[in-house]
């Protein structure tokens, strides 16, 4: 039986860090040479017990106004295959999403917030994502079958060989991500959530 779109559901990704001046110059590229699918706003709280370890992404987020539930099964480390399961919610929802999350026990939390440009190329979906007022780095994705991950993994990373883009190590990942929730994002406590706690935070850019 022939696969169809709806067993795509692994996620094959790698990242990399760009500098303002690489950001600059492969948005420009992308923009002449691929396809801009979309710009995104967004936010989320990553409810992960850790960094190094972690075999289950738990978050819930907020895409361009849409709230959203998202678990991402299989271990990372700036390269990985895994498979994604997620359901978007009401908008004007994301603090029920807080809300449902605390009350299940999921009390810390890290806070996020991510501004992306997002293109097609060569069948390859790049993210250019900027950590407002510190950084920025990309993604790119393959959305397929668990029979074709490593293929897909072959071919991001001919393309961004071709691009003259650097993928992050494990090791290299890691120390950008803890640099992040040191520098970046902000440790969320349930503890101190109430009703309308995101909206006097203009950063958020929730409405």
């Amino acid at each position: 039986m022939q696969n169809t779109e709806t067993d795509k559901n692994i996620e094959v990704e790698i990242r990399g860090l760009l500098t303002t001046e690489d950001h600059l110059k492969l948005n420009d590229f992308l923009s002449k040479n691929g396809v801009l699918k979309s710009k995104r706003e967004r936010i989320f709280i990553d409810y992960s017990s850790s960094v190094e370890d972690r075999t289950k992404d738990i978050r819930i987020r907020q895409t361009n106004g849409v709230p959203e539930i998202m678990v991402k099964l299989g271990s990372w480390g700036g390269s990985e295959s895994r498979e994604e399961i997620s359901v978007n919610t009401e908008k004007n929802s994301f603090e029920s999403l807080v809300r449902i999350f605390g009350e299940l026990g999921h009390t810390k939390g890290i806070f996020c917030v991510r501004n992306s440009f997002i293109y097609d190329y060569k069948g390859v979906e790049f993210a250019l994502v900027e950590v407002p007022n510190h950084s920025y780095y990309f993604e790119a994705e393959i959305l397929t079958d668990a029979e074709h991950s490593t293929e897909a993994d072959v071919k991001l990373r001919k393309v961004c060989e071709d691009l003259g883009l650097q993928v992050f190590t494990k090791d290299e990942f890691f120390e950008y991500i803890n640099k992040l929730n040191s520098e970046a994002n902000i440790n969320f406590d349930y503890n101190s959530f109430k009703k309308g706690y995101f909206d006097d935070r203009k950063y958020l850019n929730l409405k």
